[in-house]
């Protein structure tokens, strides 16, 4: 069995060359049919588009993202994924996909409310043809797309209409670029991995910084007011957030940050200006709201 006609066609504008093109492609068609599958469903009535995968595809990012995460526009008590689900499953049916999602399940409190949607390949994705080139996944069980909803947004936010083309023409709700950067560097900043480093957040503050993207601190303020990594009474000034994202990269270990972003990107080669003092340089180059 063979992908559906309209997923042959969209992958052409990807010119997939290896299998890792392929794979990466594939996934981020699949976002945007789950895209097109919660405008069905109205969602975004109540939740705007954010974070990498939202930067990818309505802004241009140029390295593809694994997940897609949402914000409720206001909170709403009753609010569920699994109002959404069926919607998502007929959406991707409808392109030849079997599909079945999985709700995670909160070990403790959380302002996030989580989803796996899992797509069968094995059927699906068998001697798939791209101009002349064959691809055989079929050892790939499944793609699975991890999607996530703040269902407690932190306000002073901005928001703004998208159109994305493919599979057709509909319109996203999304933070306006200065939020998402602030989105951006809350996470950056603010969040614990462990030893893990994920390249992909400096990636994303070197986009921002070159596309002449404002930050806005007013949001990011908001944010690190609710997640306590400042204090209510504290503001945000530009000389302390800049303490804050210096103090962040004297501490970055380079070589992690890149072996995480490797996988996501088509040309490595433009890592290798990666230092702390190429950080710090772009770092002198923000633009404040």
């Amino acid at each position: 069995m063979t992908v559906n006609e309209s997923i042959r066609q969209m992958l052409k504008r990807y010119n997939p060359k290896t299998t890792n093109d392929y794979i990466r492609a594939l996934r981020e068609i699949m976002q945007e049919i789950v895209l097109v599958g919660l405008w069905r469903a109205k969602f975004f009535e109540h939740a705007a588009f954010y974070g990498g995968t939202a930067l990818r595809i309505l802004y241009g990012l140029d390295r593809f993202s694994e997940d897609l995460d949402f914000s409720l526009l206001k909170p709403l008590p009753d609010f569920s994924l699994e109002h959404y689900h069926n919607f998502i499953i007929n959406e991707m049916e409808s392109f030849g996909f079997s599909v079945n999602i999985e709700i995670k399940h909160k070990n403790k409190q959380s302002n996030i409310e989580s989803a796996f949607i899992k797509a069968g390949t094995k059927e699906e994705l068998i001697n798939i043809e791209v101009k002349n080139f064959d691809y055989d996944i079929s050892k790939q069980a499944k793609f699975k797309i991890k999607l996530e909803v703040d269902i407690n947004p932190p306000g002073n936010f901005r928001t703004e209409s998208k159109i994305i083309k493919e599979p057709l023409p509909i319109s996203i709700k999304t933070y306006v670029p200065a939020d998402l950067f602030a989105g951006k560097m809350h996470v950056l900043l603010c969040r614990l991995w462990k030893n893990r480093v994920k390249g992909r957040d400096w990636y994303d503050f070197i986009w921002y910084i070159r596309k002449n993207i404002p930050l806005s601190l007013k949001h990011l303020e908001t944010r690190m007011h609710q997640s306590g990594h400042l204090l209510l009474s504290q503001k945000l000034t530009k000389n302390l957030f800049l303490e804050m994202v210096e103090q962040k990269i004297n501490n970055l270990n380079i070589e992690k940050a890149m072996t995480d972003i490797r996988p996501f990107i088509s040309d490595p080669s433009i890592l290798d200006c990666w230092s702390l003092d190429y950080f710090k340089q772009y770092m002198k180059e923000i633009v404040f709201e």
